[in-house]
């Protein structure tokens, strides 16, 4: 079984429903928001997580947003209301490029909507709004599955395979990103095992992946994140597998904190290194990984464990919730359209340009 970890249910007054991933793996809890301050909230605190997902229930967001509208406002007041939504939504997680992009493409068809039919009523808007965000959801249910079609060559047989974080069904749409590649091998009967690190502080690894994993029949072994060089020396681990929050017109890839770490022992004992992203995530605005935006999250992420204080009242805590892996250390990139070996600039640029394949 694979998760859906959000849907839309209704029309234009319909609502978002969301699994909490905070209650996994203790419990499959699913709450609707109705809202877009309940929906800020879902992202910032985690309820909906990994980039493809925040940025499908970013589009709904908005669909929410207008949703208030009375039906003496006009279309103009409708442009307003989304831009002010988009603006507070943008503002919950400041790394993951899926969500600027899903709430850049509801604006931008909304406002070829309004210069199409400048006569249309309130309610055709909102319609609109919603088959865009429709079109966002279904889309990356495909690109899932592009991508896992497009990357189970990379898995052999017998093969130990190390991920880190939550790239499945439960950070998108559909059944994942790198988890997507994981199904697909396991469709055509490729046996192999996936160490999954507990991801540090909040435990994406040991609460989600290893709990999806397991819903699939898929052989799961949950590690500490300190234990992956190890695993590495002894000869355990052949590929390892990630998803991305961003990528940099260069290749670098911010992606989950202990990431980079994970590149660097890859290097160190010759593993191939993947990453694994739909063609959305990468910010050709950004040249490299220096600029990356990387958001900082509350020092009791750290400082605590399962609500029990672990650290002395009153030290400083630094706490990224996400660092940058150098496109150097990166074997190949994954996306929907296809693979980029050896990532750089150009081959970046070229395979962006391109149309995506039809699988």
């Amino acid at each position: 079984m694979i998760a859906q970890t959000l849907k839309w249910i209704g029309g234009i007054d319909g609502f978002l429903e969301l699994i909490d991933q905070r209650r996994l793996p203790a419990e499959l809890v699913k709450i609707q928001c109705r809202d877009v301050e309940q929906l800020y909230e879902a992202i910032k605190t985690l309820a909906v997580r990994g980039a493809p997902a925040i940025g499908v229930a970013a589009a709904y967001g908005l669909v929410m947003a207008i949703q208030k509208l009375n039906s003496g406002d006009d279309l103009e007041r409708g442009l307003v209301v989304l831009a002010e939504a988009s603006e507070y939504l943008a503002s919950s997680r400041p790394t993951a490029a899926n969500l600027f992009w899903a709430l850049d493409r509801v604006r931008r068809s909304v406002e070829e909507f309004i210069v199409a039919k400048p006569q249309a009523k309130l309610q055709a808007l909102q319609e609109a709004a919603l088959a865009e965000a429709n079109a966002i959801y279904q889309e990356d249910v495909d690109m899932c599955r592009r991508i896992g079609l497009n990357g189970e060559k990379f898995i052999k047989k017998g093969a130990g395979i190390l991920t880190h974080c939550n790239a499945g069904a439960l950070a998108t749409a559909g059944q994942g990103t790198a988890l997507s590649i994981f199904y697909e091998a396991n469709k055509k009967g490729k046996l192999f095992k996936v160490y999954v690190d507990e991801t540090r502080p909040l435990l994406q690894g040991a609460r989600l992946t290893s709990w999806e994993l397991k819903q699939a029949g898929i052989e799961v072994i949950l590690i500490c994140d300190n234990m992956a060089g190890w695993l590495m020396k002894q000869g355990k681990i052949h590929a390892c597998f990630t998803g991305a929050d961003r990528i940099a017109a260069n290749g670098d890839v911010a992606n989950k904190i202990g990431t980079y770490s994970l590149s660097i022992l890859a290097r160190g004992h010759s593993i191939p290194f993947y990453i694994a992203a739909p063609s959305s995530t990468f910010d050709l605005s950004i040249k490299n990984g220096a600029e990356i935006p990387i958001e900082q999250r509350a020092a009791e992420e750290v400082a605590t464990f399962a609500e029990t204080r672990v650290a002395p009242d009153g030290i400083s805590v630094y706490n990224p919730a996400f660092d940058v892996t150098e496109a150097q250390d990166i074997a190949a990139i994954i996306t929907d359209k296809g693979v980029i070996e050896k990532p750089n600039a150009d081959k970046i640029f070229k395979h962006l340009s391109e149309a995506s394949p039809e699988n």
